[in-house]
């Protein structure tokens, strides 16, 4: 299928959506300048083909109901037009701090701690992610509880699901869920954008659910948003 017939498919797709749930993967990270990820930004001239991508893709959604999971950890995300109340980041995200000793559940915004020392245990602050040694999972549970709620609200609703440079590093955060969602919810419209290696049927029909797939080769995720 070429480009032309995935992005007519996506637009139609959108166009009768009442609910649309995007998750964003590991492809849509901040690409690599040399400089450490803390000091890059959306904003940066070599980010100039994410930076756009991000805004077509909110462009085809800002006047859906949409919620946005994303297991990429730089926070570039939270830089772009999308609700950052519509936003849930289960991995983390490096621009939130927490103790690299986990001595506290207390999370703090970049630059809020001088010299980026603990308060209570004077240890070294680390970024609230994955990577942590011990990872403060109470950043992101506030938005996932918001996350779970508004998916109780796509039964019997027309959902589609984008599913964007996701891989299988994370399975558990969305690509699995995400099936689940898209073989439970009736009424439903799936449409996948992910590795070639998907295990979704291009097309499967059950009942008055239909479910679709649109694959795009690895590192192309957002070339249809252009």
């Amino acid at each position: 299928m070429d480009m032309d017939q995935q992005k007519k498919d996506l637009l139609e797709a959108l166009s009768g959506a009442e609910k649309v749930l995007i998750g964003i993967g590991g492809e849509w990270r901040l690409r690599d300048d040399g400089r450490d990820v803390r000091l890059r930004s959306l904003g940066d001239p070599v980010q100039k083909e994410l930076r756009e991508a991000y805004a077509v893709l909110w462009s085809l959604v800002r006047d859906k109901d949409y919620y946005v999971v994303t297991t990429v950890t730089d926070g570039a995300v939270y830089d772009t037009d999308f609700d950052s109340g519509r936003v849930v980041a289960p991995c983390g995200n490096i621009h939130w701090r927490q103790c690299s000793k986990a001595c506290t559940k207390d999370i703090w915004e970049e630059g809020e701690v001088p010299d980026d020392i603990c308060p209570h245990c004077r240890a070294p602050l680390t970024g609230n992610t994955v990577e942590a040694e011990t990872y403060i999972e109470e950043g992101y549970l506030p938005r996932w509880e918001a996350y779970k709620k508004w998916q109780t609200g796509t039964l019997n609703r027309r959902l589609v699901i984008l599913e964007l440079g996701e891989g299988f590093k994370t399975p558990t955060v969305m690509r699995w869920p995400f099936e689940k969602i898209g073989f439970s919810t009736r009424n439903q419209y799936f449409t996948g954008y992910m590795k070639p290696f998907s295990r979704y049927p291009r097309k499967r029909e059950s009942g008055p659910r239909e479910s679709r797939q649109i694959q795009l080769p690895l590192s192309a995720d957002w070339q249809i948003f252009k």
